[in-house]
């Protein structure tokens, strides 16, 4: 199912806010909506944070009622600079957003068509994703066997793409293959992201999940109740991971539990330029975790500290799944600006 589509000047994609007790679409026409759609989490997940990013440029082209190409491009400019705001830590933002610009300064034509460009460049990222994330689900499949239990962290499916899914794209393709697998889903706090999302797309798709507190996943592992985790993420530089935060947790726990650690993203969210030191971690506003549901749960005017990332180093991973192939251990030796993806 597709997660974000282009009609006609609209975009449409699911408010993930409102889930899993309500299913309402969001309908974007405008940049400034884009942006507090991405801001507020409305749409998350990197890679359809890529799309939503090349689409909100798409939106400005679209609407632009100038026949100046200079002025065209100026007004691409400044939506991008603006979506580009909204979230410093996924790459796939950043990366859609470049891409959908350069095609449109090299561009060679009326200003008619170059608004027809630049939505059919956002449109070209979208397809891609979708094609990406069923290959990288193909390519995990090969690493969970008939009766695994996978555990995994926040939301890497079909929520945070264009479709199918990251994390639970492996899910996916191994559960098509005809395997029979758990999955074990931390609920991931301060947002709920596993309980409220992963467990809707997996009880959804007839996929057997059992929703855990964040702080049970060591005890689930030393039971022996997990065979891998498999998570997504939001970018990964030259020596680290960058994912939902608690990620770093699951990691450790899961190298002293000799469990695999695996990472599911496309190449697009590889920022290889850099390294975790480099990256600025988002940090959200202090009712997310002093208050669930809108429900306050600590006392007024405690301090609170939330980082919505961590950084987990690369000697915990276990492999990277991407859509052309797996990375291992003896490649992130090599990770770097020269290192051909």
């Amino acid at each position: 199912m597709r997660m974000i589509k282009w009609q006609n000047g609209t975009v449409l994609t699911p408010d993930q806010t409102k889930l899993p007790l309500q299913e309402v679409t969001l309908k974007i026409t405008t940049v400034d909506q884009m942006c507090e759609a991405i801001k507020v989490l409305r749409i998350r997940g990197a890679p359809l944070l890529g799309a939503a990013a090349a689409f909100g440029i798409a939106i400005a082209a679209y609407h632009s009622k100038t026949q100046s190409k200079e002025k065209l491009l100026s007004e691409l400019e400044d939506a991008a600079t603006k979506i580009k705001l909204q979230r410093p830590t996924a790459v796939n933002l950043f990366w859609a957003a470049d891409r959908v610009l350069a095609k449109a300064r090299a561009f060679i034509g009326t200003t008619e068509e170059l608004k027809a460009a630049v939505v059919e460049e956002a449109q070209k990222i979208a397809d891609e994703d979708a094609a990406q994330n069923r290959a990288i689900g193909e390519n995990g499949a090969a690493l969970i066997k008939d009766g695994d239990t996978v555990l995994t962290h926040c939301n890497a499916g079909e929520l945070a793409t264009v479709e199918y899914g990251t994390a639970l794209g492996v899910v996916r393709a191994v559960c098509e293959q005809g395997k029979k697998i758990k999955v074990i889903a931390d609920e991931t706090r301060p947002l709920l992201q596993g309980a409220r999302l992963t467990t809707y797309e997996l009880m959804r798709d007839h996929i057997p999940v059992t929703l855990i507190t964040d702080n049970m996943a060591a005890y689930v592992m030393s039971k022996g109740l997990v065979n891998l985790v498999v998570v997504g993420a939001d970018r990964v530089v030259q020596d680290a991971v960058f994912n939902k935060i608690g990620t770093y947790g699951v990691a450790i726990l899961a190298k002293e539990h000799n469990i695999p650690f695996y990472v599911a993203a496309p190449k697009s969210t590889f920022d290889l330029s850099r390294k975790a030191a480099e990256i600025v971690i988002e940090e959200r506003k202090p009712e997310e975790v002093t208050h669930i549901a809108g429900v306050q749960i600590a006392p007024t005017g405690v301090k609170v500290y939330n980082p919505a990332f961590d950084a987990t180093p690369l000697k915990y991973v276990s492999g990277i799944i991407c859509e052309s192939q797996i990375y291992y251990p003896k490649d992130f030796a090599k990770f770097g600006p020269n290192f051909q993806l």
